[in-house]
């Protein structure tokens, strides 16, 4: 009897972590790089605008290590130095980038920029996480805490370089299996969409704009946005 309890109670704990884990409860587990809305700037503009150009994802879900730059004269922001790597390396003429300074929040240009690379706080669109910061002192401090190592732009950019191949084959992957769960998640909650969409922000974009998956946020949204961009 006692052995059945226990295995009750664990069974109750699992439900419940993984309620919280899809977003049920009081107790939800806090995403370390998403801040609310009216914390994020948002620097481009578009009806795509709170989405990542290139991967798609939510911009204030991933806030705290975002970056942005001018792209052939326009302002794009990304979710990541991964993202904004791979849009240099479209050839494009990339210019004035700037990183989210994690004390106040605000974009700073990188070259004011003190990198905490490596922590213990989750990685974007990478298997190792960069934060960056205002000044030397507080980057010091956040890797006193979390671990990682203070570093300035230039050198955390010749890292996102040499790892972008194989952390691009990482994410390829990673999306192709993700945008399988997309196509039952359209066929199951969205109306038709004919449209064709050259990126999954488009796609996200337009789903939000025409309510053409009602209710759908989150991993689901951008599950379905990668089906809709490879389609």
């Amino acid at each position: 009897m006692k052995k059945i309890l226990m295995i009750a109670a664990i069974a109750l704990g699992m439900v419940s972590l993984a309620s919280a884990g899809m977003g049920q409860g009081k107790h939800m587990p806090k995403n370390y790089r998403m801040v609310p809305m009216d914390k994020a700037q948002i620097l481009q503009t578009g009806p795509a605008k709170m989405f990542c150009p290139k991967c798609g994802m939510t911009l204030p879900m991933f806030y705290r290590t975002n970056h942005a730059a001018k792209v052939d004269g326009k302002m794009e922001q990304f979710c990541s130095i991964h993202c904004l790597v791979e849009e240099m390396k479209s050839g494009k003429k990339v210019s004035d980038v700037q990183v989210v300074d994690n004390s106040t929040l605000k974009f700073i240009p990188v070259e004011k920029a003190w990198y905490v690379v490596g922590s213990s706080k989750p990685a974007t669109m990478s298997k190792v996480s960069k934060y960056a910061f205002g000044t030397k002192e507080a980057a010091e401090k956040f890797a006193k805490e979390y671990g990682g190592k203070v570093m300035r732009y230039a050198d955390v950019l010749k890292m996102a370089e040499a790892n972008f191949d194989k952390e691009a084959a990482m994410i390829a992957k990673k999306q192709a299996m993700m945008a399988k769960k997309g196509a039952m998640i359209y066929k199951n909650k969205c109306h038709p969409i004919n449209e064709k969409f050259a990126t999954a922000a488009e796609a996200k974009a337009y789903i939000k704009a025409h309510n053409a998956c009602p209710g759908l946020m989150g991993k689901p949204l951008q599950a379905v946005g990668l089906y809709l961009k490879s389609r």
